[in-house]
Formats: structure tokens, C-alpha cells, sequence
């Protein structure tokens, strides 16, 4: 059994998938991303699964693919940002190297404007990623190794914060 050299988790938008690949070919090891194989092995994206099947259908797929992956991956691997959610996953990162990206809600806007396909924050988008983020924080802190803000940062920057956290060399 091999497990996740990093496992990434944060809000969606906070660049998981774009630092998780920086990091990959740092350290030059494979890239995965959990919503990415939910989305390869139902054929539909997530905001799709969300609306056609509802939260608990997607949490118990987010959930099985989760525990897939870090059974299966030793390089860097990405969570989708409610995967923490479940008890059984944040037990099953304890003992990983995770890093916990982190941004605040301007952040949040800048990047993403909250106007993207982001099912659970369909209406009243800020006020919504507040809420989801005073029901996570906590959550992601408690399975986090380390704690690397992206407020203001470029990709590069919190690849190199993420990679210095984890006392980790580039290959």
C-alpha cells in the first residue's frame, strides 16, 4: 500500500489543482486530483452530479474516491474541498503530509469572482463561502500538517511556502 507524498485540501478556488501540479514536477512524482476522477468515472462534472443526484450522492462518491486515491497514489495529491467533511476521510489523513491552502473571502472573490459553476454557492455567493468556510476552517486545520496562506501569493510562491512547510527538496 503506498500513500500520497502530499495531500492538498482548501476551499474551492484556492488553487489546489494548480499548486498540487507545481508540486508534482518539483518533486517530480504524478499529479491526482480526486475530483477528477469522480468526474472521469461518472462522466459528468461535479456541478452536474450536484444538481442531478444532490450533496449526499456526491459526498458518498467524493468519499469512496478519496479513499481510492490515497490508497493507490505516492505523489501529490489534491482534495475536493468538501472531502474533509467526512469523519472517516479525516481520520484516514491522519499520519499524511497535508497541506492546508488557505485564503480569505477577498481572495476568494478576486480569484474566482464567485460566479463560477460552484453548486453551493448558487445564491448570495459571498455570504455562502463565509458560511462554508466558519463550517471547515476548523476542519482543514485539524487534519493540516501545515497551514500555507495564498492570500496575494503567486502559484510559485505557494508551491515554495508548501514545499519549505514540509521540509521537503525539489527533485
Amino acid at each position: 500500500m503506498s500513500a500520497p507524498l502530499i495531500v492538498l485540501v482548501g476551499p474551492m478556488g484556492v488553487g489546489k489543482s494548480t499548486v498540487g501540479r507545481l508540486l508534482a514536477e518539483r518533486l517530480g512524482v504524478g499529479y491526482r486530483d480526486t475530483d477528477d476522477d469522480i468526474v472521469a468515472e461518472r462522466g459528468r462534472s461535479i456541478a452536474d452530479i450536484f444538481v442531478e443526484e444532490g450533496e449526499p450522492a456526491f459526498r458518498a462518491l467524493e468519499k469512496e474516491a478519496v479513499r481510492r486515491a490515497l490508497a493507490e497514489h505516492d505523489g501529490v495529491l489534491a482534495l475536493g474541498g468538501g472531502a474533509i467533511l467526512d469523519a472517516d476521510t479525516r481520520a484516514l489523513l491522519a499520519g499524511q503530509r497535508v497541506v492546508y491552502l488557505s485564503m480569505d473571502v477577498e481572495e476568494a472573490v478576486r480569484r474566482t469572482g464567485l460566479n463560477v459553476a460552484r453548486p453551493l454557492l448558487a445564491v448570495n455567493p459571498r455570504k455562502q463561502w463565509r458560511e462554508l468556510m466558519e463550517a471547515r476552517r476548523h476542519l482543514y486545520e485539524e487534519v493540516a500538517t501545515a497551514v500555507v496562506p495564498t492570500d496575494g501569493r503567486t502559484p510559485d510562491e505557494v508551491t515554495r511556502a508548501a514545499l519549505d512547510a514540509l521540509e521537503l527538496k525539489e527533485a
